[in-house]
């Protein structure tokens, strides 16, 4: 089958709509937890003011993260349509795994994505590969997260210091994992990657001592965007 006709039915009304249906229940999660804890921080004890200046931080931290995930519908739609590209995004955000497990869905019926013409059944095969890699960790996330704070009291006990060592090292390690590929390849990933983290160690330092507050807010932003078009500019 031809890439026309793979990306009409890829970017057909039906797939719009499929798409927007599990687009909506995200946003309507989205609401609820955002009502929810409003009122659960009014209750506990924090003021308006608090919660407000909160939600300022929240909503300009994630401006810098939402640029990432812009960049990567752009690669993604490209292969496969805008749909599945804005669905798959809106859940997961992970560009790295959606690349990957759409190439391996291609893979499977001979298809290598960027240099092989799309056909309808490797579309399908990425779909089913998408979503059914990702069904692992919301499988266990639903069955374990009851039993987290016992996790937590084996590990931590009393210890609340200790609990923050642990989850620190555990995002530290989180973020190490996802950068060491990129800081291996030696290309513009690893460029922009040690861009990044350079303009975050100026920053962040430099925000702490002269206790500047949008700094802080938006050192991440800046990092992110760093970090891109430093890689862009790079020379090779």
């Amino acid at each position: 089958m031809e890439q026309g006709n793979y990306l009409e039915m890829a970017n057909s009304m039906w797939m719009w709509l499929a798409a927007g249906l599990a687009v909506a229940v995200v946003l309507f999660q989205a609401f609820i937890f955002a009502r929810k804890s409003y009122s659960t921080g009014l209750e506990i004890g924090l003021t308006r003011t608090q919660m407000n200046d909160a939600i300022k931080s929240s909503v300009i931290t994630s401006i810098g993260p939402s640029f990432v995930i812009l960049s990567a519908l752009l690669a993604l739609l490209v292969s496969l349509g805008g749909p599945l590209s804005w669905m798959r995004l809106s859940f997961i955000g992970s560009a790295m795994f959606e690349m990957m497990a759409a190439s391996f869905g291609t893979q499977a019926v001979g298809v290598t994505i960027g240099s092989d013409p799309m056909t309808h059944v490797a579309f399908a095969n990425a779909t089913w590969t998408m979503a059914l890699g990702s069904i692992g960790w919301i499988v266990f996330a639903t069955l374990a997260a009851d039993k987290m704070d016992k996790v937590q009291q084996k590990f931590s006990g009393s210890d609340t210091a200790l609990m923050s060592v642990i989850a620190s090292a555990a995002v530290l390690a989180a973020f190490g994992g996802n950068s060491a590929s990129h800081l291996i390849a030696l290309n513009k990933n690893t460029v922009s990657c040690i861009g990044g983290g350079v303009i975050m160690l100026i920053l962040s330092p430099l925000a702490d001592k002269r206790n500047i507050k949008w700094l802080k807010e938006w050192s991440l932003f800046f990092a992110l965007l760093g970090g891109m078009l430093i890689a862009v500019a790079w020379p090779f």
